[in-house]
């Protein structure tokens, strides 16, 4: 425990370099009872990084997602977020910034009574895209997430992989800086999860920031990217080419 501790506070205390998307300095998180959900965490993350966040249920994990995600504000320390301080930012521009992220879910959140087409199509009406850009950018979406041919399909007809392509999809389409998923692959049989990770590291080579929040630790230990764990609101492993060891 002590090698993990020294290798957490090596990265506190690294310089911040204009290539860090996130950045969490000494971020503490506590609730009105109990022991704090976060309990000084520092963490650096660089832009195209491909990162998993894992530990046990009650480690944390949710937290530092809602904080990233400005749902939560930290009781204290910064968060600093493609630029934008999360300590800081005004109410009217969170939205903004939001828009910079793409977030996937485990459990889809489609829009049921639209069909594939349309459930894509709606993170573009959002932000007042025009027609013709929408029609490009959605074919070009299907054509990368390979459900082209199932455009007009209403979610409900589709597998669970597949519903998972267009979630993930609809996380793109904007062209974020960032892709945050939450257990992506936690309703997927293996077949499917494994090409959701496909998908991933597809999106990641293009450049994009990916991070991942799972439990599969099969995933995690065949892919080998940074590895982030957290155990008790601390991060108390944070390796390059990591692993999900710990037990369950």
């Amino acid at each position: 425990m002590a090698e993990k501790s020294r290798t957490r506070q090596k990265r506190a205390r690294s310089r911040i370099t204009p290539d860090e998307v996130i950045t969490l300095d000494n971020v503490t998180k506590s609730y009105s009872i109990g022991a704090p959900a976060l309990n000084g965490i520092s963490l650096h993350i660089k832009r195209g990084e491909f990162v998993f966040i894992v530990g046990d249920s009650g480690s944390g994990k949710s937290t530092l997602i809602k904080l990233l995600l400005r749902e939560l504000e930290p009781t204290s320390g910064s968060i600093n977020v493609l630029g934008f301080n999360l300590n800081r930012i005004r109410h009217r521009q969170i939205p903004k910034f939001r828009r910079k992220l793409g977030i996937v879910f485990q459990d889809f959140r489609l829009l049921k009574d639209r069909n594939v087409y349309e459930n894509i199509a709606f993170a573009q009406r959002v932000v007042q895209a025009p027609t013709a850009k929408i029609r490009t950018n959605v074919q070009a979406m299907l054509s990368l997430v390979g459900l082209a041919p199932k455009y007009k399909n209403k979610v409900t007809q589709l597998s669970g992989g597949e519903q998972q392509r267009v979630a993930l999809a609809r996380a793109l389409i904007n062209k974020p800086e960032i892709l945050l998923a939450v257990e992506p692959t936690g309703n997927l049989d293996p077949g499917n999860a494994w090409e959701i990770m496909k998908l991933m590291e597809q999106i990641n080579e293009r450049g994009t920031t990916v991070i991942i929040v799972t439990h599969n630790r099969e995933i995690v230990n065949s892919m080998r990217k940074r590895v982030i764990t957290m155990n008790q609101g601390v991060v108390v492993e944070d390796v390059e080419e990591g692993v999900y060891d710990n037990e369950d």
